[in-house]
């Protein structure tokens, strides 16, 4: 198995900030994945994922949003809530959603603090650079664990579109001194998602902590997908680097057939299903 870093063979602790320093260090790659529900947290922690993310990609995948914008705070408790109690070993990261922060610090402080205190958060995500790099400065100064997030970046969707960043040379300088100050601020790691692989491997090599690549080529510290793609649950199309390892909508859908089909032909209950 290529990735160490893991649940399996550490039950008796669970996956922190240093574990992942150390995987960088030691070239060790890693995956992150995201859960919003008790059930699908258990699965990822049965199956030794390190980091779980509590995305605010929720609004797309799991209540009918087009866009992660609408996710509220409570909609983010509710899930992160959902997602700790099922999965105590990994690290769970919650994403502060679209309208908690970009007011100001002191909202962003806030809406992390409850995420952390009240729905069982290790960590908190947000979007961006500039004013998030205070944001970050002072979460972390409080204790709070922050990931950064950087490229294509969903909850600017209105404005820079669902896009792939930092392709000319001016944008990606600028993507590697938000990495580098984000780092500086004492974010612990960083998503990089929807950039070129070259900028996604100069970031990598910028900064000291780990770096979580979605569409940012092979040479990131790790790789995140939205559960719901990996396992072939979400409807097209698709992101280019979305890699579908199952086909969990044909199945269910077959479940679902089978299923009808025996209640209309009286099959279904049988005698070993009654009381």
């Amino acid at each position: 198995m290529s990735s160490h870093l893991s649940t399996n063979g550490s039950a008796s602790r669970p996956v922190t900030i240093r574990d992942l320093t150390t995987a960088k260090e030691q070239g060790e790659r890693f995956v992150m994945l995201t859960a919003y529900d008790h059930p699908t947290a258990q699965l990822l922690e049965e199956n030794g994922v390190p980091i779980i993310l509590v995305g605010d990609s929720v609004g797309n995948n799991v209540l009918g949003y087009d866009s992660t914008v609408p996710v509220t705070l409570d909609d983010m408790l509710h899930h992160t809530r959902a997602v700790s109690r099922g999965a105590p070993m990994p690290l769970v990261v919650a994403d502060l959603p679209f309208g908690t922060y970009q007011v100001s610090a002191d909202d962003g402080f806030r809406a992390a603090i409850r995420l952390v205190k009240e729905a069982g958060a290790n960590a908190v995500k947000a979007e961006g650079a500039g004013p998030v790099i205070d944001l970050a400065r002072r979460l972390v100064g409080a204790g709070i664990p922050f990931m950064g997030h950087l490229g294509l970046t969903p909850q600017s969707v209105h404005q820079m579109g669902y896009r792939v960043q930092g392709r000319d040379d001016e944008g990606a300088d600028r993507l590697v001194a938000d990495a580098e100050a984000l780092a500086a601020a004492g974010a612990f790691a960083i998503v990089l998602e929807g950039v070129p692989s070259e900028l996604g491997r100069r970031v990598t090599r910028a900064v000291e902590i780990p770096t979580i690549g979605i569409g940012a080529g092979p040479d990131t510290d790790g790789q995140v997908l939205v559960i719901h793609d990996l396992l072939g649950l979400s409807a097209g199309p698709h992101p280019r680097f979305v890699k579908a390892y199952a086909d969990l909508r044909s199945e269910i859908g077959g479940a679902i057939k089978a299923f009808q089909h025996e209640v209309a032909d009286g099959e279904y209950p049988g005698p070993e299903h009654c009381y």
